[in-house]
């Protein structure tokens, strides 16, 4: 099953990662460094959202995000099946988590990512978020190195 499956894609708020665990272990980025206990652990304790993204019942994406105070939501992870992308996914999961945030009260949403994501970079800017500070990397490549993006959400 990809994206050019007839499954219909159905998102959902989670209680928990468990559900997704086979999904990050799919996911080149995070080369084995993220796991459930992982999200669990960052989102505890905290105003959360953790989205999934479900196609025939198999886990496709996710969106995890948190309270970051001062009205603003903080998009900390997401990600998309290899074989699911380009299809929609980040797109559906970007604009649910958007939409939480709005009716929750949160008058701006912030995302970071990076150079070598450019399909992620391409997202934000398609959908309205503006650089608005850049997080140097700590030592040597220039491509480590965060872009921060945010987006002020009207009123729902």
């Amino acid at each position: 099953m990809d994206a050019s499956s007839t499954e219909p894609l159905q998102l959902c708020e989670l209680a928990g990662a468990a559900p997704l665990a086979a999904l990050f272990a799919d996911l080149p980025e995070f080369a084995g460094s993220v796991d459930a206990a992982l999200v669990d652990q960052r989102l505890a304790g905290r105003p959360a959202l953790l989205l999934g993204a479900f196609a025939g019942g198999v886990p496709v994406g996710f969106k995890a995000g948190y309270d970051d105070g001062d009205g603003v939501f903080y998009s900390w992870l997401g990600g998309v099946h290899p074989q699911w992308r380009r299809g929609g996914v980040a797109t559906a999961l970007l604009l649910a988590q958007e939409a939480w945030a709005r009716a929750h009260g949160y008058r701006e949403l912030r995302v970071k990512s990076m150079n070598r994501y450019p399909a992620m970079l391409a997202l934000l800017i398609r959908q309205g978020y503006a650089v608005c500070g850049y997080q140097a990397p700590v030592a040597g490549d220039p491509f480590a190195g965060k872009i921060l993006f945010g987006k002020r959400l009207a009123p729902g």
